[in-house]
């Protein structure tokens, strides 16, 4: 399975589990339609060019938090932990998603609450064999176009 595959796996999975509970994939999918920033934000927080160092970058960020067995569930191969929006708030930085939140157009809740939501599902289906892929994700452009051929294809 390509790369392009998995990221398309893993937020489709991730929308269906929030319609299993009531989020409605078609309201997901059309929020991400209609918010590139969202998009833009994911992948400033995956890509190798990120400022948080891509997805190991990342991982010690959640580590340095005290979350790090979190973030590693979602790596693992067995169940996803959840992670609340306060909890992305402090391995983010206050300021890191103040201005995720200015990018997205939203407040910092509502900000961390749409990235807690999508992060979990997202991470897990990008390290399918349980660990953190060699030489990372690839740069926040890669990644752009993967999340966008995603909505391209819904």
């Amino acid at each position: 399975m390509g790369l392009l595959d998995s990221v398309i796996g893993a937020v489709a999975g991730n929308l269906q589990n929030q319609s299993a509970e009531g989020g409605g994939l078609g309201g997901l999918l059309g929020t991400l339609a209609q918010n590139p920033q969202l998009l833009q934000a994911l992948t400033g927080l995956l890509g190798n060019d990120g400022g948080h160092g891509g997805l190991s970058g990342l991982i010690e960020k959640f580590q340095q938090a005290g979350l790090g067995e979190v973030a590693n569930s979602w790596v693992g191969t067995g169940a996803n932990q959840a992670i609340s929006g306060d909890q992305l708030g402090q391995v983010l930085g206050q300021d890191t998603l103040s201005q995720l939140a200015s990018s997205l157009g939203v407040d910092r809740d509502a900000a961390a609450g749409q990235l807690s939501g999508l992060l979990p599902g997202l991470i897990d289906k990008l390290t399918p064999q349980g660990q953190l892929p060699q030489g990372g994700l690839g740069n926040a452009g890669d990644l752009m176009g993967m999340l966008g051929g995603l909505l391209g294809k819904s």
